[in-house]
């Protein structure tokens, strides 16, 4: 009977996780904040958590990317500012071995954060105006570190901001983010990997779910798809999942 439930525990995390790679990426995401918040909620320890995440972004963005090809209507002036600065402190924060009680209050504070913002936000500013460099390079290196300590890509904070402020429009911002999580997720996995950190094992499965997923979102994006209650549905579960996290981390 135990092997039964350990069995059926793994699918339905499988099936958890190829659902939020289908959420995420038809809305131009990666989906890390989601792979996190299936993962807490089957109770996965953060030295699985976090290097898992980050090799699904890089998998998800970089099908992505090659699928739609975003990089063509990308705002160069803004993105290779916010990389340049974003990408070396993922590293830092990949090399960085965080408490499993600090990692999962920081992960559930991120989750619930991301979780407002998907019910907040739904319309970027009128007007586009590129910000001040040094503000963009202290929105990437601020944002690169979270991205590297927690396997946050990063793009469900750099979204709203750069739509909110203007800094530009709603398609480029898809192109902004996939690229931005891609060189975050390989800077902060690379960071984790040099710093001699365990690797989970059976992650394999959770790579191939995100990339099925991915596969069924990119249609989805391709038909336009409306992504109002996709991001109310992710909303939900980042909350219950955000929730868990604390929980289990004050008791």
């Amino acid at each position: 009977m135990a092997t039964v439930f350990v069995l059926a525990y793994d699918y339905w995390l499988l099936v958890a996780i190829l659902a939020m790679a289908v959420l995420y990426s038809s809305v131009g995401h990666g989906g890390a904040s989601g792979y996190l918040a299936a993962m807490a909620l089957w109770g996965l320890a953060p030295e699985t958590m976090r290097p898992t995440a980050l090799l699904m972004n890089i998998v998800v963005t970089c099908w992505l990317l090659y699928r739609f090809k975003p990089y063509q209507m990308m705002p160069y002036r803004l993105f290779w500012p916010l990389v340049l600065a974003s990408a070396p402190m993922a590293f830092v924060g990949g090399m960085i071995s965080i408490d499993a009680l600090a990692y999962r209050l920081l992960v559930g504070a991120l989750l619930l954060f991301a979780a407002i913002r998907m019910l907040l936000v739904t319309n970027g500013a009128r007007h586009v105006q590129l910000p001040p460099l040094g503000l963009i390079l202290l929105v990437g290196a601020c944002l690169g570190l979270v991205s590297g300590l927690t396997g946050i890509g990063g793009g469900v904070f750099l979204s709203p901001i750069v739509l909110i402020f203007g800094w530009c429009s709603m398609r480029q911002s898809a192109a902004v983010a996939a690229g931005f999580i891609l060189l975050n997720s390989v800077g902060g996995l690379s960071g984790y990997l040099i710093s001699d950190q365990s690797w989970p094992m059976g992650s394999g499965w959770l790579l191939i779910a995100a990339f099925i997923g991915c596969l069924v979102g990119a249609e989805l994006a391709s038909h336009r798809a409306s992504s109002l209650t996709l991001q109310k549905l992710l909303a939900v579960v980042l909350v219950i999942a955000s929730i868990k996290m604390i929980y289990t981390a004050l008791v």
